[in-house]
């Protein structure tokens, strides 16, 4: 369980973001939207206590895993090095992993199916497969909870697809609270049970995800019109938003 209440940021006098509240259970999944320097990261860093609240409260159950954005690997570690990365809490200053931290790395490798990735170099596999081995450091942590800052930016829309299914799966089969920021409203709509609109300092809303993300909600967060339309696929069909640009 995560709860979140009037919490706020502000730096040298400047409030970033204020009032910001909500709850999130286990299994459930979050979604953070907002326009650029409207606090999303900043929120994200203060609930993994990166960023002291200057006003509010927080409460977790237990730890956090965190996810960052998708960069370039700087080192040429092994897949299941990076994995066992995650264990770092476990260990003890210095001390090398035990074969306990090795067996919580495979099994974290093997929920996302990438067993046969562990002795691959980290910085010779794709954006999308190593934003997945990323989830699999967090898992490995033994975490309640996971946080993730913009999963899918700078991966195509096949990569995207499998993070999002990838998030929605290990939220539902291991009980985590996953709260992810994204500038893709689209992807609250598909896997989000909750979503927290960003819109000001002082404008920020959460709620179920068709609750709150209606067509002038998502204009007044982006400043342009959306629109939300129904598309079939597969004898059923899905909601789908489409940005009305000028």
């Amino acid at each position: 369980m995560i709860r979140v209440e009037k919490a706020g940021i502000a730096f040298g006098g400047r409030w970033i973001f204020r009032d910001v509240s909500f709850t999130l259970g286990r299994g459930e999944l979050l979604a953070i939207l907002g326009r650029n320097g409207r606090g999303k990261t900043t929120l994200l860093r203060g609930l993994l206590g990166l960023q002291t609240w200057s006003s509010g409260r927080s409460e977790i159950d237990g730890e956090i895993g965190f996810v960052p954005q998708a960069t370039e690997a700087p080192f040429a570690y092994s897949v299941l090095d990076v994995v066992l990365m995650g264990r770092a809490r476990h260990l003890k200053l210095f001390q090398l992993p035990r074969p306990v931290d090795y067996a919580a790395a495979r099994a974290a490798l093997a929920t996302l199916g990438l067993q046969t990735f562990e002795g691959r170099r980290i910085d010779e596999i794709s954006g999308g497969e190593r934003q997945l081995v990323m989830i699999a450091r967090a898992l490995a942590s033994g975490s309640g909870a996971l946080v993730l800052d913009e999963p899918t930016s700078a991966l195509d829309f096949h990569n995207q697809d499998i993070i999002l299914a990838t998030m929605l799966r290990v939220a539902r089969e291991q009980g985590l609270a996953v709260i992810f920021s994204s500038h893709y409203p689209q992807h609250a709509l598909h896997i989000a049970d909750k979503a927290l609109l960003m819109n000001d300092v002082d404008d920020n809303v959460c709620g179920p995800t068709g609750d709150v993300m209606t067509e002038s909600a998502l204009a007044r967060l982006y400043g342009f019109p959306i629109r939300q339309i129904e598309v079939a696929r597969d004898g059923g069909a899905f909601n789908a938003l489409v940005p009305m640009f000028s």
